[in-house]
């Protein structure tokens, strides 16, 4: 039974950051099987499940590992494993070890029959990192302080999370459309589904906890291409005047020009940096290379002023932490979601032409002629038709499981 909530997490494809499945999948073809420990491995058919978190039967299979992890919980659920003067990781020789070992058994990452020794052998090595991408975290195999913190989290948290995500989910389980794409803000994932199947997953970046994405159902009716980005009056407020202030050749060098609401250009001397006169005023970056949105911005219905949108800062994807945005979501390798999009609702564009508009620098603005739906979700806890049980940290403290201190749960 504790074997079924032991798995992998779902991965998505990066374009210039290794996902949690591409760097799982490459240790894979790297590694020596010298102690033949990948006969303890889940399926990767586990990992590359097509079946999406809003899936009508996930809520059910959320139930299930309801039932595994309160019997979890009435056996005591799982101990603290201790920190370390550093990291553990393959090869390590530490007390802390046996008790790494009690806990990865007790969640069902490590086999039973895996002993209880004092040493990292391989056998932990696969266990920590199945755990790791079961839980968002770069599979390294190395017990750092997020993953240690992942590891303490309370039986009895887990379980109230699962029991608080199954909520959500039945209240998502209905025809969510034949294709549509769901933000996962906690995970910062991204599923782009069609008839019923995951189609492909992307890496987010979603906002941080003082400027939240927000949770909402919308339809993307709008892609632009190497646009302009108009510089929002809060970030105006909060990060470009302040960065005015230390450098005043800050728009310049990042090629944002200032308009009045004539559409006349200003310079930056016209304006009083130490009040908030800026504010009264469209700040409008060029298209271009390091332009905030990169080379695409896909617009969908809201209040909140917020899109999806391509970036040239590609590094934050490689993380485990993803929360970098103003309530924006950044999206990993857009070209393959705008070009399945615009393919399936616009028919005289292709991945073909998605390339060479991008490549060619122009502006260009395309209506889909059919609007994909949008679900912004907050889903900290799933699981699939395998067992495989996830977890995410309740960043924005929603689930309300630690009575404000967010900085616990992971």
């Amino acid at each position: 039974m504790l074997a079924a909530v032991a798995g992998f997490g779902l991965g998505a494809g990066t374009a210039q950051a290794q996902s949690p499945l591409e760097a799982l999948q490459q240790y894979n073809q790297r590694a020596e099987w010298e102690d033949k420990f990948d006969a303890t491995l889940e399926s990767l058919d586990a990992i590359k499940t097509s079946t999406p978190i809003l899936s009508t039967s996930t809520a059910d299979y959320v139930a299930a590992a309801i039932n595994t992890y309160s019997m979890i919980v009435q056996r005591g659920g799982w101990g603290q494993v201790p920190p370390s003067s550093r990291p553990l990781r393959i090869g390590a020789q530490d007390s802390a070890v046996t008790e790494l070992r009690r806990r990865l058994m007790a969640s069902g990452d490590l086999e039973q029959t895996a002993g209880l020794s004092d040493t990292f052998d391989s056998y932990v090595d696969a266990a920590v990192r199945r755990f790791q991408v079961r839980h968002g975290l770069i599979p390294d195999g190395s017990v750092g302080q997020t993953t240690l913190v992942a590891l303490n989290v309370p039986a009895e948290v887990r379980l109230r999370q699962l029991e608080t995500n199954l909520v959500r989910l039945r209240s998502m389980s209905g025809f969510l459309g034949d294709r549509y794409v769901m933000v996962n803000i906690p995970a910062a994932e991204i599923e782009a589904v069609q008839n019923g199947q995951v189609r492909s997953r992307h890496t987010a970046v979603v906002g941080k906890i003082d400027r939240q994405t927000p949770i909402l159902n919308s339809k993307i009716y709008e892609i632009n291409f190497n646009p302009y980005w108009t510089v929002p009056v809060s970030i105006i407020r909060k990060d470009l005047i302040p960065k005015m202030k230390q450098d005043p050749q800050y728009l310049a060098k990042n090629k944002i020009r200032i308009f009045d609401w004539q559409n006349n250009e200003l310079s930056w001397q016209q304006i009083d940096w130490n009040s908030d006169e800026a504010t009264q005023y469209q700040f409008r970056q060029d298209p271009g290379e390091i332009n905030s949105l990169g080379t695409m911005k896909l617009n969908f219905h809201n209040t909140h002023q917020v899109y999806l949108h391509d970036t040239p800062s590609k590094t934050l994807f490689g993380t485990d932490n993803r929360f970098h945005s103003s309530g924006c979501v950044r999206v990993q390798n857009v070209r393959d979601l705008v070009s399945w999009m615009l393919e399936s609702t616009t028919p005289d564009w292709n991945r073909a032409r998605v390339d060479e508009t991008i490549r060619s620098g122009a502006r260009e603005d395309v209506k889909l002629k059919t609007q994909v739906p949008l679900y912004l979700t907050y889903i900290t806890a799933w699981a699939n038709e395998d067992g495989i049980v996830h977890f995410r940290e309740d960043i924005y403290n929603r689930d309300g499981l630690y009575g404000g201190d967010v900085a616990g749960l992971q």
